[in-house]
């Protein structure tokens, strides 16, 4: 085996033992964990400690950052031939169709209780459930405000779908090697993501503060503020990610690491990133436009 990773005979890359695997895995625990401490505390620790969280967060961070610097250092050595580099792509593909049945599942849940609301009014006098039937019979159910489809959330999706361009614009000028054109449009990128994370933590804020979907009208019907920022937040997570992964492209960019022939982690990026434009159009179809 020692043989076999000095001096390959084959075209396939054997990985050297790491441990990022490993210290994602704990740091992700750590982070989830931590984020339930902040929201409900646990463990003794009251409502509203971060440290747990922010200490998970880094513990990821620090991970994401040693991971993909070996898989970069794998690449310039050659480790990433013609037959690896399909594996690589496979491998992404798969990533997204996880993702794809991921967001599913929220979807799921959505339509279940926006199209079959009538159907709880069906639900036996059991305890005080009848209360929470009542408030599902309606959807959106009774009390809850909802935001207006034609402010802040058009102006994301507007903010995403210019992003979905400059970022297929900085792909093309990599492929034909205009590389300042490729930095520019990535640059570009980026900053709309930031933007777009700002302006969705700012609805965030009016959200809770003007009490839209917790308030004492709609005391029995928190699941549709729960369904709401579960599935607006865990994107509003994909796009963190996805504006992350395209800087480190944009850095990679800047120090000559990505050529016309071989830039897959740009590749890579971009496919994600069209991932998460796709799925917030269909958040704002329906979970703003059409259910709202």
């Amino acid at each position: 085996m020692a043989d076999a990773h000095a001096k390959p005979h084959h075209d396939y890359h054997l990985v050297d033992p790491s441990p990022w695997p490993l210290i994602s895995s704990m740091a992700s625990v750590v982070m989830f964990v931590g984020a339930v401490m902040w929201m409900k505390g646990l463990f003794g620790q009251p409502e509203g400690t971060k440290w747990l969280f922010f200490a998970g967060l880094a513990g990821v961070l620090f991970a994401m950052y040693g991971w993909w610097s070996d898989v970069i250092k794998e690449s310039q050595k050659g480790d990433h031939t013609p037959v690896v580099s399909i594996g690589l792509r496979y491998g992404m593909i798969l990533f997204i169709a996880s993702e794809v049945m991921f967001f599913v599942a929220f979807f799921w849940m959505f339509f279940d209780m926006a199209i079959f609301s009538e159907s709880r009014a069906l639900t036996p006098e059991v305890g005080n459930w009848m209360d929470t039937a009542a408030a599902w019979k309606t959807w959106p159910p009774k009390g809850v405000e909802l935001l207006d489809p034609w402010g802040l959330p058009l102006l994301n999706t507007v903010i995403l779908l210019l992003s979905g361009t400059t970022v297929t614009w900085a792909h093309h000028a990599l492929q034909v090697g205009d590389r300042k054109a490729a930095k520019t449009g990535l640059l570009i990128t980026v900053l709309l993501g930031v933007i777009f994370t700002g302006v969705q933590a700012y609805e965030y804020q009016h959200i809770l503060h003007e009490g839209y979907f917790f308030n004492e009208a709609a005391a029995q019907s928190g699941l549709y503020g729960s369904v709401f920022f579960l599935t607006t937040g865990f994107h509003g997570f994909h796009v963190l990610i996805g504006t992350i992964f395209l800087a480190v492209c944009l850095l990679r960019l800047q120090m000559g690491q990505m050529s016309p022939q071989k830039h897959f982690g740009f590749e890579a990026a971009a496919w994600y990133w069209h991932f998460v434009d796709v799925v917030w159009l269909f958040l704002f179809a329906f979970v703003y436009v059409t259910f709202g």
